[in-house]
């Protein structure tokens, strides 16, 4: 059963996943990495496997797993290898995955790896603001989502930072949604959640009551019972010309 349609233009907040969403993994790292280990491959075709991939880790989440467990990691880069080298024999991918998550996943230095800011995601949040959007990032990470987001020069199109780490509450976990709502007391039904995971950000958003989008680029994940979008710069283009046309009615 779909869920209620959004009305686009209610929405007055919006929940934003970070890695996946606003942010990717620095696949050029994980390419120069994967070359020290003897494997070669092109950033944009791990970039595209990683994709891929995102449906298969959100089957394991809905199974209880976590996003942040190592295990979970482990098994989204065997996942991204399968796909990225094809050529490469099972067991010399499992090798190689376990050798290359150490060099990409240090503790508490997830900043290192979601580094790079998704094409158009500055100039659509600044939209979205100057539209008069409140904007909030509500994120699983490991305490260092915030300053990623500085660094990455994305902080200031942001009225908050929700980490799972810091409040204690993960995704699908409906009380960090609570969380996010009480900062500035945004109504549930006017806020629509961005995210990567059906299984932790469509999930957990609709257990909290707001409304749930799921980005998928490439359409790896079939049928889904949600809005689907490209991209962030897609979601600001579909809530903003709606609100134009209502401002012009």
């Amino acid at each position: 059963m779909r869920a209620p349609a959004i009305d686009w233009s209610a929405i007055d907040t919006l929940f934003l996943d970070a890695g996946g969403t606003l942010i990717s993994m620095d696949f050029d790292w994980i390419a120069r990495e994967l070359d020290a280990l003897g494997a070669r491959c092109e950033p944009a075709r791990i970039a595209r496997a990683e994709a891929a991939a995102r449906p298969i880790v959100s089957r394991a989440i809905a199974r209880g797993g976590s996003t942040e467990a190592r295990d979970t990691f482990s098994g989204y880069v065997e996942l991204v290898l399968r796909s990225a080298l094809p050529h490469v024999a099972e067991p010399d991918r499992e090798d190689l995955a376990r050798r290359l998550v150490p060099r990409i996943r240090i503790p508490g230095r997830a900043l290192e790896l979601w580094s790079a800011v998704l094409p158009g995601v500055p100039e659509a949040l600044a939209r979205l603001r100057a539209a008069g959007l409140r904007l909030v990032v509500v994120s699983n990470a490991d305490g260092t989502v915030e300053e990623g987001l500085t660094r990455a020069g994305l902080r200031p199109y942001l009225d908050a930072v929700v980490d799972s780490h810091v409040i204690g509450h993960e995704k699908p976990d409906p009380r960090i949604f609570a969380h996010a709502l009480g900062l500035f007391g945004s109504s549930a039904a006017r806020t629509l959640h961005v995210g990567d995971f059906y299984a932790a950000d469509v999930v957990g958003a609709r257990a909290a009551g707001v409304h749930a989008l799921l980005l998928d680029p490439y359409g790896d994940w079939g049928e889904l019972d949600c809005p689907v979008a490209r991209d962030v710069p897609e979601v600001a283009e579909r809530l903003l010309s709606v609100k134009s046309r209502e401002g012009r009615g």
